[in-house]
């Protein structure tokens, strides 16, 4: 079996399908940070907000101020160009790598899953020889082509990708989804007003569809991309589901770059014809051609492996906690778990001047920003960031010794409003920690 294995990965292949790769990704990116800084959303994400949410064991990541936080974007955009032409290709893919992950770490509150994706496929071309082939690299250093590299560069993304919709799929086998069509019984009625399909959008037999369809559609579709004989029309159902999404949520880019790089799972004859066709387009004169001749070293195997093993595990981590894993939100981040919830609540804090008994109501819209504010009132984990800060606020108002608690009413997938937390603790006192559970969540 390991014989197999080392034989699988070591076998040569086509540079093509990372050439393809990289100018996809690349030009994704150059589009998405560009739409994410004309929206103004630098400025109301990085800038505006009085405080920011860490996350746990980045609490010492901070915003630069505001012309530093437009400089990390106009680096972004360099670094976009640098990968999709290929030009200094190595170094931009590692600035690319720190600096969106840098950005994705400043605030919890825009944790999306995309950005978590885009950060570890980002990790994964640096390690990959994806502009030793139509890059200006070559070209300007004057390198000769190389044609066939070891599978494994290849796999790697592959394999991610794979991963990203194998628990998609697992995540969407729980009660909620599967038996009650939740929370998409709720979310498609708003789609009612449509010309021809609007009046399905009612029907809840819909909505079980949509959910079943959903949960086989993620735990087979990787299955079927790595096979050679139903890779094109696996990619046909790539396109109708996140067409479908794209249609129906406001996801922003993330239907679209699925769409685009999950083409790295076609046959390599496909990319082929498509560097030499991207080639004759741009006058690309070829160098005389060589196959990769260094071998697969032992810190890059064990990179991976040790890579790949934490993401396998990682999905999983929400067993080490007690109480149920939407209403807690312990472990939930980080774990493909993809549009499987609608959660909303509000949040009233309190601060006690424990000198005098003086207890005063927060004003949160004066600290936060709406979303901010929305993403804190269910998220155990925001609700102690915002109770310290408070505290360190109302000490510099002249508190003394203040204590901070909250009242918190969350209503998950259409249940009924219910109260989310113990209302006396002192929240500003609790800590986050990666193993403790927080008792203090009420469980019902």
């Amino acid at each position: 079996m390991a014989i197999k294995l080392t034989t699988y990965i070591n076998q040569k292949v086509s540079i093509a399908p990372l050439v393809i790769f990289r100018i996809a990704f690349g030009a994704l990116m150059f589009i998405s940070i560009s739409r994410f800084i004309l929206k103004g959303w630098v400025y109301n994400m990085y800038v505006a907000p009085k405080m920011f949410f860490p996350f746990y064991g980045f609490e010492w990541v901070k915003p630069l101020p505001e012309a530093g936080m437009y400089i990390v974007f106009g680096a972004l955009l360099f670094a976009s160009l640098g990968i999709l032409l290929g030009a200094l290709y190595r170094f931009c893919a590692v600035v690319f790598f720190i600096l969106f992950t840098y950005v994705e770490l400043i605030d919890k509150t825009n944790y999306l899953n995309h950005y978590y994706f885009i950060s570890l496929i980002s990790f994964i071309l640096v390690f990959l020889p994806c502009a030793k082939n139509f890059s200006f690299d070559n070209k300007f250093f004057k390198r000769t082509e190389l044609t066939n590299i070891p599978h494994f560069f290849v796999l790697l993304p592959q394999l991610q990708m794979f991963l990203v919709y194998f628990f998609a799929g697992v995540a969407k086998i729980n009660y909620d989804w599967l038996f009650e069509a939740q929370p998409l019984k709720m979310w498609l009625p708003a789609f009612s007003h449509y010309s021809l399909i609007g009046d399905f959008m009612e029907k809840d037999w819909v909505a079980y569809v949509f959910s079943w369809f959903g949960c086989i559609y993620d735990l087979l579709i990787g299955f079927f991309l790595f096979n050679r004989r139903t890779v094109n029309v696996a990619y046909i159902f790539v396109i109708i589901f996140h067409a479908a999404t794209a249609l129906f949520f406001n996801i922003g880019m993330f239907p679209y770059i699925m769409m685009t790089i999950t083409i790295i799972f076609f046959r390599e004859e496909f990319h082929i014809a498509a560097v030499r066709q991207l080639k004759a387009l741009t006058g690309y004169k070829d160098e005389t051609g060589s196959a990769y001749s260094n071998g697969l070293n032992r810190p890059l195997k064990f990179i991976f492996a040790a890579y790949f093993i934490l993401q396998f595990v990682l999905p999983f981590r929400y067993a080490l906690y007690d109480g149920k894993l939407f209403w807690t939100e312990q472990g939930y981040r980080f774990s493909w778990r993809v549009m499987l919830m609608e959660k909303a609540g509000t949040a009233f804090f309190y601060v006690k001047d424990n000198k005098s008994g003086r207890e005063v109501e927060v004003d949160n819209k004066k600290y936060l920003t709406y979303m901010q504010e929305k993403m804190m009132a269910t998220q155990p984990d925001m609700m102690v960031d915002y109770a310290k800060f408070l505290k360190q606020e109302f000490v510099k108002s002249g508190f003394t010794d203040p204590t901070v608690r909250a009242q918190s009413f969350v209503t998950l997938n259409g249940s009924g409003s219910r109260e989310f937390i113990d209302s006396q603790i002192d929240l500003s006192a609790q800590s986050n920690s990666f193993l403790k559970n927080k008792d203090w969540v009420k469980s019902y």
